[in-house]
């Protein structure tokens, strides 16, 4: 029998949710199925473990070669940052920045070397990581890519009975409209293809979003279906991707829940993520597209106002868990 695949998990902000609902998340960990290991601050850790009214036992060690799996305790990389003398849970912090970044880049760093097979992220705050310095780096899938020196990356949230890939993500509103060009909608087609495939989704069939209200009403209310999006279409099915659309974007994301699809491809961030919110808040999950390792992720933020008070829900970071280890094991469903 192989040995359960090896998952790194950063402990994000330690101002933030992240360690809380990862605590609680661990006590339903079947460890036959998944080994943990821990990136991040013991001390973070330590007060996730207070805001959860828990008790976690964790061994520090210097790399995950070193890690004795026969050790009852969950294996801890200590970035080795220290808090600071002023941390308060709940604020924005450079030095939590730095920690959570530094935690990412540790795990990516493992997962690219092949020493894990897939990594789990919890949340980190924008803010803080560009307090820490990080100014080009506007969030994990960022990061990830430029330690991976990747150019195409996709953002997939998924819950159960809907997957949406996104075009784009972090990009104002406005932006997010210049960013639909033909060019732009076939990559994220073969991204999304070509991902779902080695995930053990062969042929997956794809759906993609309109941009504009009724799908354009023929050029009427914009023409990015005709001149971007359809001809984008039109060259994934020429490449053999089995695509669709552009259907518009207020009964494609049902047609897909009924089993007409497999995933959508939506064209801007809110798009995509009322979508998939709305279907099943505290299910979704989110996957990274484009980096030659698995990274899944709690779909919330580090949610600051609720930071400490132990209120904090741990399904998703469950949940994303759960995905990461059935992404390494190629069984998307």
């Amino acid at each position: 029998m192989s040995a359960p695949p090896v998952i790194g998990v950063t402990l994000g902000d330690p101002a933030g949710i992240g360690p809380e609902v990862l605590v609680k998340a661990l006590d339903s960990i079947d460890r036959g199925a998944m080994r943990l290991v821990l990136y991040g601050a013991g001390w973070g850790l330590a007060r996730g473990a207070e805001a959860a009214n828990a008790t976690v036992s964790f061994r520090r060690w210097p790399d995950v070669t070193a890690i004795d799996w026969s050790m009852p305790e969950w294996p801890l990389i200590d970035v080795g940052i220290e808090a600071p003398m002023d941390f308060r849970m709940g604020e924005v912090s450079a030095i939590c920045g730095d920690i959570a970044v530094q935690a990412v880049e540790a795990a990516a760093r493992d997962a690219l070397a092949g020493r894990s097979a897939a990594m789990m992220t919890c949340p980190i705050s924008k803010e803080a990581i560009h307090a820490a310095g990080y100014v080009d780096d506007i969030g994990h899938q960022e990061i990830l890519a430029r330690l991976a020196g990747v150019e195409w990356t996709a953002t997939m949230l998924m819950t159960p009975g809907l997957k949406v890939v996104h075009l784009s993500t972090h990009k104002p509103l406005i932006e997010a409209a210049r960013y639909v060009t033909r060019a732009n909608v076939f990559e994220k087609l073969r991204l999304t293809h070509d991902t779902l495939a080695r995930w053990g989704l062969a042929a997956p069939r794809i759906a993609v979003a309109a941009l504009n209200p009724h799908g354009g009403e023929g050029g009427l209310l914009g023409r990015e279906e005709i001149d971007e999006i359809g001809p984008a279409v039109a060259d994934a099915r020429a490449g053999g991707i089995n695509a669709a659309g552009p259907i518009p974007a207020d009964s494609v994301f049902n047609r897909a829940i009924a089993g007409e699809f497999d995933v959508v491809l939506a064209l801007f961030h809110d798009q995509g993520h009322i979508a998939v919110k709305v279907h099943d808040f505290h299910h979704s999950v989110t996957a990274t597209l484009g980096i030659p390792f698995v990274r899944t992720s709690v779909d919330h933020g580090t949610a600051f106002d609720i930071a400490g008070r132990g209120v904090a829900d741990p399904t998703g970071a469950g949940a994303a868990l759960d995905a990461a280890a059935m992404l390494a094991a190629g069984k998307l469903s």
